[in-house]
């Protein structure tokens, strides 16, 4: 029970939002959905607002991206939902510097 003063301060570490420090951060890609019941949609966006302050790694992208139409788990459309992974892999494939590279024919 978070309105128990030692449950409040045990949660608190666990804190994704509450422990972000001044550091150098990863490149992140996080994503959103404004009909999520389990999240609100200014969770993702605090947290990426925040990382976005904290991070002292200006080279490494934190990113949002927000769904307008999904809800807690992905696109229920299937072309939506193939977007959305493309769009996630590309931004991976960016980050791995290999977003430059030769596409292999289908021959091998």
């Amino acid at each position: 029970n978070p309105n128990e003063r030692e449950y409040f301060f045990y949660m608190l570490e666990y804190s994704p939002y509450d422990n972000i420090r001044m550091e150098a951060y990863p490149a992140a890609l996080v994503t959103s959905s404004l009909n999520d019941a389990m999240v609100g949609y200014w969770e993702p966006l605090k947290y990426v607002s925040k990382l976005r302050l904290m991070s002292v790694a200006e080279d490494r992208p934190i990113l949002l991206q927000a769904d307008f139409h999904a809800g807690h788990g992905a696109a229920s459309d299937r072309y939506k939902c193939l977007s959305d992974s493309a769009f996630h892999f590309a931004f991976l494939l960016d980050q791995l510097g290999l977003a430059g590279a030769q596409r292999l024919s289908a021959g091998g």
